[in-house]
C-alpha cells in the first residue's frame, strides 16, 4: 500500500514550470515586491522501501510578485545523489524509515546520506540556501538553478541545521550542524558578507536529532531532547532515530559573545520540540518560545506515535542566575509552524503566528487550514482560517514598508483546496487578518515544510 505522503495532497509533480500572469483573485498590494520561496519533499522516483515524509528531493516553488503580477517556477535541487538516480533511472537511496547503504562508488560521488536539501530556504548575503539538516546547504542561482553544496570557502565542516537565524541588527547568520558521530554538535556563525568567523564545538553526551535552535541578541539556546540516533539500528536498515526518554533532556545556553566559553546546561524532563518561535533576553532570564509536545510527533520506524501526542505554543523562562527554567503552556491547542515578523528575531516580540489545525486521519496526526496570531502581551489570538477544503502550510510574514508596526505587513501561504484540486498563494493582511489576495496557481503545489519571503534587493 502506498504511503500517505505519496499520495493525495502529498503526491509529488515532476515536471518543472515556468508561468507568467497568474489570475490574482482579489488585489496584490504594491508592497509586495519579491519572490516567495518555498521547499518541500518531492521523490522523482519511486522509493526503495518504506516512505518517511522527510525523504523526498528537494523542490523549491516560487512566485514572484511585481507590480501587482505573479510569477510561478519550481524546480528540482539536483544534488549529487538526484543526479545519479537520474543516470540509472531509479532509487538508489533509502530513506529514514529503512535506510539502505549505497554502495561503495554511489557514495563516493554523494555520500552515504542523500542531501535532498527539501526543508527550508533562505537566503543571507545574496546567496539562496536550500537546507536539509543533516547535511550541507545547497546554494541556488536566482533562477533556481542548482549551483552544489557550500562549504564557505572550506570552513564549515559538516552539516547546517535546516533553522539558521539571521540577526536583523548584525546581519549573522547563526546556525548549528550535528551528526551522528562525534562532535555531535557545532555552532558556527557567518557574518553580514556571508564569511564563517566563528565555529566552536558543542559537547554532547550522544547523537540526537536537533531540528531547531533559539537565538536572542545575546544568546543561544540548543535544546538537547532524547530523540536519539541510532546508527547500528539504521546500518541494519532499521529506523535510524528513537524516542529514548531515558537520555534526559537538557537545556543548554552559550554567551553569543564569547562561545569559546562553552554551553551552561540546565537538566529538564523530558519533552520534545519541533520548531521554536523566537526568544529574547529579560535581564539574566532567557525567554524562549516555541511548540512543545510530551514526546516526538513523528515515527521514523514501524512504532505509532501514541494518540494525544500533539505541540502546542509554550514558553520557557531560563533563569541563569539561580539554574532555573520555568515554563507554562501559552495555548492548549494544536499548533506548529510558529513564525514571528523576522526584524523582531531575537527581540521581545508582540506578535507571534502559528499554523492552526485540525485533526488528521491514519498516520497524518493533524492538518494545518489555518493561521492563529497570538498576542504575546495580552495572551489573546485570532485566527484566520483558509476555506472548509483548506490543506495549508507555514504562514510566512512578509513587512509592508509603508507600514511601521509589528504587524504591519502580510501573510503568505500556499493553500491547497481539496474541492477544487486548486493550489493558491493566499496573502492575508497581518494586523486584521482579512484576505486580500489568492494568486492562483498554475498546478498543484504538494504539501512542503518551510519557505520565506524574499523582497528585492
Amino acid at each position: 500500500m502506498a504511503s500517505t505522503y505519496l499520495t493525495g495532497p502529498y503526491a509529488p509533480v515532476h515536471d518543472e514550470l515556468t508561468v507568467d500572469d497568474l489570475p490574482v483573485r482579489g488585489t496584490l498590494p504594491d508592497g509586495l515586491d519579491g519572490s516567495y520561496l518555498r521547499n518541500g519533499p518531492n521523490p522523482q522516483f519511486p522509493p526503495l522501501g518504506r516512505y518517511h515524509p522527510f525523504d523526498g528531493d528537494g523542490m523549491i516553488h516560487a512566485v514572484d510578485l511585481r507590480d501587482g503580477r505573479a510569477r510561478y517556477r519550481n524546480r528540482y535541487i539536483a544534488s549529487k545523489g538526484l543526479l545519479a538516480e537520474r543516470r540509472a533511472g531509479r532509487a538508489l537511496y533509502g530513506g529514514l524509515s529503512e535506510f539502505q547503504l549505497p554502495s561503495p562508488e554511489l557514495t563516493a560521488e554523494a555520500g552515504m546520506l542523500k542531501n535532498t536539501a527539501n526543508t527550508n530556504v533562505v537566503r543571507h548575503a545574496g546567496r539562496v540556501l536550500g537546507l536539509m539538516e543533516a547535511c550541507p546547504p545547497t546554494e541556488l542561482s536566482a533562477g533556481l538553478d542548482t549551483l552544489g553544496e557550500l562549504d564557505f570557502g572550506g570552513a564549515l565542516a559538516g552539516p547546517m541545521t535546516a533553522h539558521p537565524k539571521t540577526d536583523p541588527v548584525t546581519g549573522e547568520l547563526l546556525f548549528f550542524g550535528y551528526g551522528p558521530f562525534p562532535p555531535y554538535l557545532r555552532y558556527h556563525v557567518a557574518d553580514r558578507s556571508g564569511a564563517l568567523v566563528t565555529s566552536v564545538e558543542v559537547d554532547l553526551p550522544g547523537p540526537v536529532m536537533m531540528h531547531d535552535f533559539a537565538v536572542s541578541a545575546r544568546r543561544v539556546a540548543f535544546f538537547d531532547l532524547p530523540a536519539v540516533f541510532d546508527v547500528e539500528a539504521m546500518m541494519r536498515g532499521e529506523a535510524g532515530i528513537r524516542w529514548s526518554p531515558e537520555h534526559g533532556a537538557r537545556i543548554g545556553v552559550l554567551d553569543r559573545a564569547a562561545p569559546e566559553a562553552g554551553v551552561r546546561w540546565i537538566e529538564v524532563e523530558p519533552f520534545f520540540v519541533f520548531h521554536f518561535l523566537n526568544a529574547y533576553d529579560d535581564g539574566d532570564t532567557l525567554v524562549v518560545d516555541g511548540c512543545r509536545s510530551s514526546r516526538m510527533t513523528v515515527a521514523f520506524g514501524h512504532e505509532a506515535v501514541p494518540e494525544g501526542v500533539l505541540p502546542a505554543l509554550h514558553r520557557w523562562r531560563i533563569d541563569l542566575a539561580t539554574g532555573r527554567v520555568d515554563d507554562r503552556p501559552l495555548d492548549d491547542r494544536a499548533a506548529d509552524f510558529p513564525r514571528v515578523n523576522d526584524a523582531y528575531a531575537g527581540l521581545p516580540a508582540r506578535f507571534g503566528y502559528v499554523g492552526h489545525t485540525r485533526p488528521g486521519e491514519g498516520e497524518v496526526l493533524f492538518e494545518f487550514d489555518g493561521v492563529t496570531k497570538h498576542d504575546l502581551v495580552t495572551g489573546t489570538d485570532a485566527t484566520h482560517h483558509y476555506g472548509p477544503a483548506s490543506f495549508a502550510g507555514e504562514a510566512t510574514f512578509a513587512p509592508d514598508p509603508a507600514r511601521d508596526g509589528e504587524d504591519g505587513g502580510w501573510l503568505l501561504n500556499i493553500v491547497h483546496d481539496r474541492a477544487t484540486d486548486e493550489s493558491s498563494l493566499v496573502v492575508v493582511d497581518a494586523e486584521g487578518l482579512d484576505e486580500v489576495a489568492r494568486v492562483v496557481l498554475p498546478r498543484r503545489v504538494p504539501f512542503g515544510f518551510h519557505g520565506n519571503w524574499m523582497p528585492q534587493p
